[in-house]
Parts: C-alpha cells; structure tokens; sequence
C-alpha cells in the first residue's frame, strides 16, 4: 500500500514529495543560520569571557557552542530521515528525527552538567573579573540577537513540525535569559563590588540542566508513542464520512507515527448491507486516495462495519442496545453494531474511557446488561481502546 499510494497518482504523489522536500529545505536553511550565529557568537563571548576572567560568560560561550552543534545535528538527522524506505525499513526514516532530537537534548544535558562542575571550582576558589565597556556592549548585543534567533528558530519549528528546531528555538531563547544574567551580575559587581559570577554561573548550570530533561521527557515520550493529534484523527474521520454518502460512521482510527508528519493507520467505517463487494471496493480506494492527498496518511487497512437496513426488529434493537450500552458512566461510544436474528448473534463494539477505574470490570457489566435484555442471542462484543481523541 505504501509504495503504490505514492504513485498511483501523479498529481498526488508529487504535492507531497514537494511538501516534504520544502520542510527539509527550511529545516535546513534555519539550522545552517543558528550554526553560523551561534559560532560568532561563542567566539565572542569566549574572547570576552577570558579577557574579563568572567567563568559566566564563559559557560555561556560553551553553550552556544552546543546550540551549534544541536543545529549540525538536526541537519544530519533530518538528511538521514529524508532517506527512501528500503527493504529493512520499509517505513522509511523519518523516525531518526526524534533521534536527532534526544541527541540535542543530551547534548544541553552535558553543557549544564559542565557549566555546573566548572562553576562549583570557582565558588572554592573564585576569580576576581574584570569588565570593560566592550565586554558589556558585546554581551547585550548577544542578548538581542539570541531573542530573534530563538524565536525565529522556534516559529520555523512549529511550522514544519521540527522537535528539534523547536528544542534549539527553546534553547536559544533560554540562552538570552542567562546573557541578560551575566550582564546583571556585572551591573552589581561594577556598583556595588560584589562579584556573583560563580553563584550565577550555577544557576545557570541548574536551569540548562532542567531544560535538557525536560526536551528530553518530550521526545523520549514521542519514542514510545503518543496518542494521535485529536484535530487531525477528527479531520480525517470527516474527510472519510463525507467522502461517500452512505457512510454513516468512521471509527477505530489508529495511526502510527514514523516521523513528523507522517502516519500509516487504519480506520473501520459503518456502511450500509446493501454495498456489493464491487461497491467496497471502489469506496476503500477513493478513500484511501482522498486521505492520502489530504493529509499525508496512508491508510494501510479500512474495516467495514455492515450496518442492517432491511429489519426493522435489528433497528429497533440497535437503538435499545446503544442505550444500555451507553448508560454506563465512561461508556463513550458504540459502534459496529449488527442484530443477526438467523444466527441469534449481537455483534458491537464499545469504546470504554481510561478514566473507568477498572475498564474490563466495566466491560463485563455492559456485555451482562445486553445479555439480561437479550437472553437468547450470542453477545459478540469488543472493547476498543480510545486511540485517537
């Protein structure tokens, strides 16, 4: 289904090849920017720092050191995800993005880690610093210039989906705070003849360390698996309803992340038993294809609920079903329902919440009301979980 969705339609395959061509291209574009500022700028403070015996400046060098580094990284990762999928992975590599990501994270880890045992030496034995008009200058030049690379490197982010320019945007914007720290402490060592360079320089340390858990809590999270953005899954599953009017239903919707932006899933739709298999046929395509076009997910697998249309007995029961099924607390819905009067099977299935203390304890009592209400039929029922919203 993969290989073939990407080329059964010319127009369609080449609007998202283009799409994900240009998400590169600014991922990249944007990354290659913070490289160039961020090594100036550590080149910079490095010069300034040692000239002022200042340990906080030089920690903040060091650090912008390893904003550059994050933005080689994210260029490597987001080349590396950008690869073809291949018989190993026929997924294809978008997942080394949060890769890259974690790696940033680990990397400002480190720099907190060092920036911390380096300010500890100089609390034991500390310098005295001393500051000039350039050293200041220089300093709230970098101030400035941090805030706009930080916002600009995060707003591209979150426009192209990118943790890990999003996580150097939050860094570089982080970096700004302790600039303007430096530039406070020296503020009081010139007036007051305090020198608080070590102090600030581990708390510094502190709250770099905190970020760097922080962005990487974030991305080992995505890792494991998140649930699928709820505006999305309820795009899709209206794109799916109104793709053809005798669908009354989707549900189910599973998607599975293999990168940013990009999802293979599958969905269960409730359709008249009237459809031939020819009329399933031609429907599952044009659905497929539909969502594809849209939003970049590839349906791998669409189920089919068949709904009773002939029986006025089946509907009647699939509205007093729904109602026993439904007033349950943390019950959200039932769907897939069939009354086979032949057969004597009540076939549904039922969406129980995470918020239900004990979901298969619930599960059996909703299954033992239908039973109660229908002694003679087979209860076929299912507990899904509630994927996607």
């Amino acid at each position: 289904m993969t290989d073939s969705m990407r080329n059964i339609d010319p127009d369609t395959g080449s609007e998202n090849t283009d799409r994900t061509q240009n998400r590169d291209a600014k991922i990249v574009r944007t990354s290659i920017i913070g490289i160039i500022a961020n090594v100036f700028l550590a080149a910079f403070k490095a010069l300034v720092g040692l000239a002022a015996n200042s340990i906080a400046i030089v920690m903040d060098a060091v650090n912008n050191l390893s904003d550059a580094a994050s933005s080689i990284i994210t260029i490597i990762g987001t080349k590396l995800a950008g690869k073809e999928p291949d018989k190993k992975h026929p997924f294809g590599y978008g997942r080394v993005e949060y890769l890259s990501a974690m790696t940033i994270s680990m990397l400002v880890l480190y720099a907190g880690i060092t920036a911390f045992s380096e300010s500890v030496k100089k609390i034991i034995e500390p310098d005295v610093p001393e500051y000039s008009d350039a050293t200041l200058i220089i300093v709230a030049a970098a101030v400035v210039i941090k805030v706009v690379l930080g916002k600009y490197v995060k707003s591209v982010g979150k426009k192209v989906n990118s943790d890990s320019l999003v996580n150097s945007g939050e860094d570089a914007l982080l970096d700004s705070v302790i600039s303007a720290s430096t530039l406070v402490a020296a503020g009081i060592y010139i007036f007051f003849g305090i020198s608080l360079e070590a102090w600030l320089g581990a708390v510094i340390a502190i709250v770099i360390i905190k970020s760097g858990f922080q962005m990487l809590k974030e991305t080992l999270s995505q890792i494991l698996g998140e649930r699928a953005d709820a505006e999305l899954a309820r795009n899709i599953k209206a794109a799916v309803i109104s793709s053809h009017p005798e669908i009354s239903g989707a549900y189910d919707l599973v998607l599975h992340n293999y990168g940013p932006d990009s999802y293979n899933g599958s969905i269960h739709i409730e359709v008249p038993d009237t459809l031939t298999a020819d009329d399933l046929d031609k429907l599952l395509r044009k659905i497929s294809v539909n969502i594809y076009q849209k939003y970049n997910v590839i349906l791998t697998a669409i189920g089919v609920y068949s709904i009773n249309t002939k029986d006025p007995e089946a509907i009647e029961a699939r509205e007093k079903v729904g109602k026993i099924v439904l007033s349950h607390e943390h019950v959200l819905q039932m769907h897939g329902f069939y009354f086979d009067k032949r057969e004597k099977d009540i076939r549904f299935d039922t969406i129980i919440s995470f918020d239900a203390p004990d979901r298969h304890k619930l599960f059996k009592e909703v299954c033992e009301a239908v039973k109660k209400e229908y002694p003679d039929f087979t209860i076929q029922a299912v507990m899904d979980t509630d994927f996607s919203e």
